[in-house]
């Protein structure tokens, strides 16, 4: 039998597509579920919706409630690690404390303000986590869910997890609406690209040796409400379409966010990410309310790559897919040792990153300012050294566009108070000069 933890199975609706995707595999063999959760009436929720949307596939897998994750881990081949530390009150802190210094946030997961706070507070999480793989199940691959991917997956590899890789859906969700945009099915379309989570860029884009830029040039001068996009406004200015949403894009880079025509220009939704915190909650209470009514779950597929990971590795079936890896040699004008988002095969043997060479250097340069931030995260928790952190802010792009230092260190040291619950004890420190 294969077994697959759920590391916050709590996060039901993400859990429950997971499961719609492996319950649809029909040659995958038996399968035991093993959900770990922190918060008992989630985790309850999540075991409920587990059996619903096997019952309604007609399979029968073993699923297990655990609380104590080494119980959910042990005899483990896959850990899907989808944690969120902190939840809804942490993430709203995320937003409220920097907007009280004048930094806008779009969603906050990645970099900026948000993205390096999420990384310390689920640092420890990490940790603990990394710890018990190595006792327990040493050989089990852990696919990464978790934001920020980057950060959160070199931290891991750091702490010796032995497999472990990032999964993202945004290259794949990207090349269909690009492919829905020139009018060239996706199964006919051939892509490559390469960068770093949510910051990779199209590297080739073709229909049976055709390149299908010049005709995403052309819809895009037809159309000029598309022109208000920051993901189209830094394709045409680099030569390369961004892999993630606008929204995301506009928080790597210290262009947009910190202007307000800027903002207005290109349709910025400020603080979005509090409308979806809402919005999942809402979906999570539907999902609890309908299992106590006996009411049915909807069991969609989603396309992710977790399962199609899973399936490779247990039968053999060769796929590609998208992997945010650590960089060795993969990507050869970003550092060694970042971590990389660059096209895996996957089949028995796992997954194995693909070499992509040199990035355009105008994309290269983005993505190494980027990294820069990723690597003073993670050596401040490695080293346990609280400037470090003050030092990633300094360097991030958004932020550095919007404050002052004496800003930008004030408002790490009001972050350092909100979040001193989560963070690692040698992090709380304040620093003032």
């Amino acid at each position: 039998m294969t077994k697959i933890a759920f590391i916050g199975a709590g996060s039901v609706v993400f859990t429950q597509g997971l499961l719609a995707d492996l319950f649809g595999f029909k040659d995958l063999g038996s399968l035991r579920i093993a959900l770990h959760d922190i918060d008992p009436e989630r985790l309850a929720t999540a075991a409920g919706a587990a059996s619903a949307i096997a019952a309604s596939l007609g399979v029968s897998p073993e699923i297990s409630a655990h609380l104590d994750r080494r119980a959910a881990l042990d005899g483990c081949d896959f850990v899907i690690n989808i944690v969120q530390v902190g939840m809804n009150e942490a993430t709203r802190i995320d937003f409220e404390i920097p907007a009280r210094y004048g930094v806008r946030q779009t969603i906050a997961d990645t970099l900026g303000v948000g993205g390096v706070f999420r990384a310390l507070r689920t640092f420890p999480v990490l940790r603990g986590l990394a710890a018990d793989i190595a006792e327990i199940c040493p050989e089990a691959w852990l696919l990464n869910y978790t934001n920020p991917m980057a950060m959160n997956v070199w931290y891991l590899s750091a702490l010796g997890v032995k497999n472990v890789v990032g999964l993202c859906h945004s290259v794949y969700w990207t090349m269909n609406d690009l492919s829905t945009l020139v009018g060239v099915p996706l199964g006919e379309v051939s892509y490559l690209a390469a960068g770093v989570n949510h910051q990779a860029w199209v590297l080739r884009f073709e229909h049976q040796g055709r390149d299908l830029y010049p005709a995403l040039d052309e819809v895009i001068a037809r159309d000029p409400e598309l022109a208000r996009r920051v993901r189209v406004d830094m394709y045409k200015r680099l030569g390369h379409y961004p892999t993630e949403t606008s929204e995301h894009s506009s928080e790597y880079v210290p262009w947009y966010l910190h202007d307000e025509s800027e903002v207005e220009r290109l349709r910025l939704p400020v603080g979005d990410y509090l409308r979806i915190v809402e919005e999942n909650v809402a979906l999570y209470e539907h999902t609890r309310d309908a299992l106590k009514a006996g009411d049915p779950l909807p069991v969609e597929g989603t396309m992710e790559y977790a399962p199609q990971v899973i399936h490779s590795i247990v039968t053999g079936t060769p796929r590609t897919i998208y992997g945010n890896v650590v960089n060795t040699g993969l990507i050869s004008n970003l550092p060694d040792g970042a971590v990389v988002e660059v096209p895996c095969l996957v089949d028995s043997l796992g997954v194995q990153p693909t070499s992509v060479g040199a990035l355009p250097p105008q994309c290269a340069a983005l993505n190494r300012a980027y990294i820069n931030v990723n690597e003073l995260v993670v050596q401040a928790a490695l080293e346990e050294d609280p400037l470090a952190i003050r030092q990633a802010l300094m360097v991030d792009p958004a932020t550095s566009a919007a404050l002052t230092l004496p800003q930008i260190w004030s408002m790490a040291n009001d972050l350092v108070d909100a979040h001193s619950n989560y963070l690692a004890p040698a992090l709380r420190t304040r620093i003032n000069l």
